[in-house]
Formats: structure tokens, C-alpha cells, sequence
């Protein structure tokens, strides 16, 4: 079954596939499909992605955190700050963790995961310290990171690591992959990080793109997709008059 969350007629609902207030007409608000808890993102996760960036694959997984007002809905909007150079889309299979798991084995690991969404990660490369350590301004930026349409159920996948995903900017195929090609599958993922914290349920595991990233301007349409879980759509829009302009780091 698939499953969203929905602003509509003052209140938020939890919807399925085929809600008949999703064809009403009247105005809807497409939310993150889960209200988030801890929000895991993998960097480097695909070898050809870190070939792209002339990097050496981690040796184990490169976790870092964001926060939840990094979050929007599908149809959202997500701004591109003003005077920087490489904006571009990362397409990321999305696990969301079902019961609180701590040390969790391989073997045991898809019995902790409640479904899965599509995450389109935006990164802006401009504030980049460096590649295996993101800094908030790269990665936790407000509404820079699209989740959704669905939390999709794990009974409907019954293989997550053979997805097929892709990007199109403006209707052009930009970005191809396979969940296949991961470094640190999502088992060992989850062996991982509930190996020395608790993970609990709502928390989420971004598990990183493979190659093909392009750069993103304002009044781009971009689609993230992912082959049975959904298509979540986003619009680029500039960043609000009166924000000043940041300044680059350079990456070290």
C-alpha cells in the first residue's frame, strides 16, 4: 500500500493511493509522507558517484545528519541561494525505519524498516568543506530536501536493492541508476548505525545517488524517480529578495 501525508481543508491527512480528496479539486498540500525523526544521509554510497567526484570509496558508511526543516513535499518548491555557481540534484532511495531497533543484525535488518519514499537531496557544492564531511550549509538547507510522493510498504518491494532510479531536469533524463550498485547495502546500513545508537520508528536513511549530477537553475522542474515507489516532482525558485549573498567555502 502506498501512503502520504496531505494539507487539505485545514487539517493534515493521512491518505492512500487513489483518496478521492487527491481528485477533488480542491487545493492540496502534498506534506514528507512521514513525520520525521533523525534524518540519516549517506555520502559516497555509489561507487561510479564517487569516481565521478574523484574520490576514493568509504571504507565504511560516511553518515551524516540533517534536520527535519531540510524536508518538503512533492510539488514543493526549493530555493537557490543567491550567487552560487553548482546546485545540483542527488535521486535517493529513502528507508524509513517501522520500531526502534539497537544493534540490529544483517540478517534481522528489513524487519525494522516500515517502507520506503524517494528523497531528492539537493546539494549546493559551493559550501562544500569538505567531500566526506558536509557541512550544514551543503546539506541541511530549509526545504532543500523533497521527500515523497509515498511511503511505500515494504510488502510491495520485495527487493530493494534491485531498483532501478533516474532524474529528468525539464523532461530530459539526466541521472540513471540501480540501487544494486550501493557500497553499503541497506542491511549493513541498518547493522551500522543501530550497532552504537538506537534508531527508532520515523527515522530515515537517505542512501545516497549514483552518478550522472547535473546542475540546477531557477525555474527548473526536477523529477526524481524510482521504479515502484514513485515520482516526486520539485520546482528551483530564487531565493527571496533581502537574503544577502553567502560566501563560498573552498573545499579542503
Amino acid at each position: 500500500m502506498k501512503h502520504a501525508r496531505v494539507a487539505y481543508a485545514g487539517a493534515i491527512h493521512h491518505v492512500i493511493e487513489g483518496d478521492p480528496r487527491l481528485e477533488s479539486g480542491h487545493p492540496v498540500v502534498w506534506l514528507p509522507p512521514v513525520q520525521p525523526g533523525t534524518i540519516f544521509a549517506l555520502g559516497l554510497n555509489y561507487a561510479d558517484h564517487a569516481k565521478e567526484l574523484a574520490f576514493k570509496p568509504p571504507e565504511e558508511p560516511l553518515v551524516f545528519l540533517k534536520g527535519p526543516q531540510s524536508l518538503c513535499g512533492h510539488l514543493g518548491q526549493t530555493r537557490r541561494p543567491r550567487g552560487v555557481t553548482y546546485m545540483h540534484y542527488e535521486c535517493e532511495l529513502a528507508v524509513v525505519i517501522g520500531k526502534t531497533a539497537r544493534k540490529v543484525a544483517r540478517a534481522d535488518a528489513y524487519n525494522y524498516v516500515a517502507g520506503y519514499t524517494v528523497a531528492n537531496d539537493y546539494a549546493i557544492r559551493d559550501y562544500l568543506e569538505n567531500y566526506y564531511r558536509p557541512n550544514f550549509r551543503v546539506k541541511s538547507r530549509d526545504f532543500a530536501t523533497p521527500l515523497g510522493p509515498w511511503l511505500v510498504d515494504t510488502a510491495e518491494v520485495p527487493d530493494p536493492m534491485n531498483l532501478r532510479l533516474r532524474t529528468l531536469v525539464n523532461g530530459r533524463v539526466t541521472q540513471e541508476g540501480c540501487t544494486r550498485d550501493m557500497i553499503f547495502d541497506i542491511p549493513t546500513l541498518i547493522e551500522y548505525l543501530s550497532g552504537f545508537m538506537t534508531l527508532q520508528a520515523g527515522d530515515i536513511i537517505l542512501t545516497g545517488t549514483p552518478e550522472g549530477l547535473a546542475g540546477v537553475q531557477v525555474g527548473d522542474e526536477v523529477i526524481t524517480e524510482i521504479d515502484g515507489i514513485g515520482s516526486l516532482k520539485n520546482t528551483i525558485i530564487a531565493e527571496p529578495e533581502g537574503h544577502a549573498p553567502e560566501e563560498p567555502t573552498h573545499v579542503g
